[in-house]
């Protein structure tokens, strides 16, 4: 098991570009399944879950030609079906939640696909619900098989049909989207997720051929079409590090310059983070946290306890409320953390009250945060990471603290984050890996 080893204190200073979007990239390189043509995919994040889909994709038979680590020209011209049934299959698909979309593609093209378990961090359920019953108002059938853990689906035709989505599943949406372009007829998909990354993966699909309207809204309409081409794709920035980089800032009184952010694509994430009293400067697509001794949590108008929840695009991302959390235990005054949508993801706080940190957790879901001030720095302390997010809203705290920690579990950290502690000794981080 690695680690890292973080003396904190240091205020972290200089300019740092965002990786291209992690949840954008398991989408898009999924696609690729429904073409025979090449797909050029460039500003690929080099971090474990794409390398992982990259590899099952050429284990699958796809060509894949990684010019660079973030470009990677893909053709699924001879796709090798038997192995979706390997024991190779079933152990790489199931440690990778993001494998859960290609089964939209192959359904589409090749009748068939086979869906793990979620893999992933243990933030809770990962409920394949929204997927599974899209794919039958489809026209797919399906069968778990409780001996090797798969949903086995099969389609001799989709057609175009009606669907209200139960939740706007993100995961969902994509995979139900990749199974409609070749359908016959008209599918309409109404309570749709719409955030910047699925909005990508459409305007994707279009260039390929498809017939998608209603890009960017909750009710999405796809001709089907009888096959699709190859094109070229650049991911957006992860709009995730962009905010682990603001809190970054803010919790190491540091100064620094996000280039090329996305701003357009970030929705709610600057105001959220400058409701916990951040100073941001926009500059084109750059921003700029400048350093800050103090940063005050705004209150409600009517002067109640701010709530930061998390709720699907174009709320406030889940993946942030961690970071967020950190954030607001050097602020000065209090807010209410409510994670809604995962019930296990805010257990990670007794670390921080273990640094010092006044949380109180009220439930699976919900954690008072009353803001240090800056009157006393957390201390470092040894622990373990328990998912990417949370793993990363720690060695915050430790990059803030008082002395040395060691984080241990970083393969989690490494899942979502590229070279990370590079990255950070840039900026002036004490941060080893052992």
């Amino acid at each position: 098991m690695r680690s890292f080893e973080v003396t904190g204190g240091n205020k972290l200073k200089g300019e740092i570009i965002p990786q291209g979007a992690k949840n954008e990239a398991l989408q898009i390189i999924s696609a690729v399944l429904l073409t025979a043509g090449k797909v050029t995919v460039t500003n690929i994040p080099d971090i474990v879950d794409v390398n992982l889909l990259i590899e099952l994709l050429g284990d699958m038979g796809v060509k894949t030609d990684r010019q660079s680590r973030d470009v990677c020209v893909f053709q699924a011209d001879e796709v090798n079906l038997d192995f979706l049934q390997s024991d190779l299959f079933r152990d790489k698909s199931g440690r990778l939640r993001g494998a859960v979309m290609t089964a939209g593609p192959l359904l589409a093209r090749f009748k068939k696909a086979y869906i793990p378990k979620p893999g992933g961090d243990k933030i809770g359920r990962r409920r394949l619900d929204t997927h599974i019953v899209g794919f039958e108002k489809l026209g797919a059938k399906f069968n778990y098989h409780v001996g090797d853990g798969f949903f086995h689906l099969e389609a001799p035709a989709l057609k175009g049909t009606y669907l209200l989505l139960d939740e706007p599943s993100v995961t969902g949406t994509a995979n139900i989207i990749m199974a409609a372009v070749l359908a016959e007829g008209i599918t309409t998909i109404y309570n749709a997720a719409c955030e910047p990354y699925l909005q990508q993966l459409c305007k994707m699909l279009n260039r390929m051929g498809a017939k998608i309207s209603g890009i960017g809204s909750n009710l999405l309409q796809i001709e089907g079409v009888s096959s699709l081409s190859g094109t070229e794709h650049r991911l957006l920035p992860d709009m995730i590090e962009v905010g682990s980089f603001i809190g970054l800032a803010a919790m190491t009184q540091g100064d620094i310059l996000i280039k090329n952010a996305g701003i357009e694509s970030l929705g709610q994430i600057p105001e959220k983070f400058g409701q916990l009293g951040i100073k941001m400067n926009f500059l084109g697509d750059d921003i700029h946290i400048p350093e800050q001794d103090i940063y005050e949590i705004q209150h409600f108008l009517d002067g109640s306890i701010l709530t930061i929840s998390d709720h699907p695009w174009p709320g406030f991302t889940p993946d942030l409320l961690s970071i967020a959390l950190v954030v607001a235990t050097q602020a000065r005054g209090s807010v209410l953390i409510h994670q809604k949508m995962f019930e296990s993801r805010l257990f990670f706080v007794d670390k921080l009250m273990d640094m010092g940190a006044q949380i109180i957790l009220c439930d699976p879901h919900r954690a008072a945060v009353v803001g240090l001030g800056r009157g006393h720095s957390l201390r470092g302390i040894t622990m373990s990471s328990p998912d990417i997010r949370a793993g990363v809203a720690l060695l915050i705290a430790a990059l803030s603290a008082e002395g040395k920690s060691i984080i241990h579990n970083i393969e989690q950290i490494d899942r979502g984050y590229q070279q990370i502690d590079e990255r950070l000794r840039k900026l002036g981080a004490d941060i080893t890996r052992i």
